[in-house]
């Protein structure tokens, strides 16, 4: 029997998936705990439409972190940080302060989980921080650290 799953299965296979089953694993497992439904021509129709919504909602993502990544190449954000004497930092620079920066000098809400920062910035200066979009799309930041 085709069945179409309705979720992940560790031995058969995830979520969307056409696979064959036996009818006895269907009728006893699959189907009683709506982990999956028969694969009739409806039901296959519903899953073809979903999977085309799916890569339309994907392509639109896709375009919006690239037009994301278009606005903020230009840009140069700033951040200040306290240093003692002979401009000794205190500290480093993270992402959730760049994050911060950006939000409050731009208006952009970007994720402190994709700006990938290989080194902490403990100097001053101007540093290109790489900002994960998207999987497809990585931008490249402009960061100013100056002292306060």
């Amino acid at each position: 029997m085709k069945v179409i799953l309705q979720q992940d299965v560790k031995a058969l296979g995830k979520k969307g998936d056409l696979v064959e089953v036996s009818d006895g694993y269907a009728r006893n497992f699959i189907l009683p705990k709506k982990i999956g439904v028969e694969a009739n021509n409806a039901n296959i129709n519903d899953l073809k439409l979903r999977k085309a919504n799916e890569e339309k909602i994907a392509a639109e993502n896709l375009a919006k972190a690239q037009e994301f990544k278009k606005t903020l190449e230009d840009k140069v954000i700033a951040v200040s940080i306290k240093a003692g004497e002979g401009g000794k930092v205190f500290g480093a620079v993270t992402g959730k302060e760049i994050a911060q920066a950006a939000k409050e000098q731009y208006g952009y809400d970007i994720d402190k989980k994709k700006i990938v920062l290989k080194d902490s910035i403990k100097n001053f200066g101007t540093y290109e921080v790489p900002l994960k979009l998207h999987p497809k799309v990585t931008a490249t930041l402009r960061v100013q650290v100056s002292e306060k």
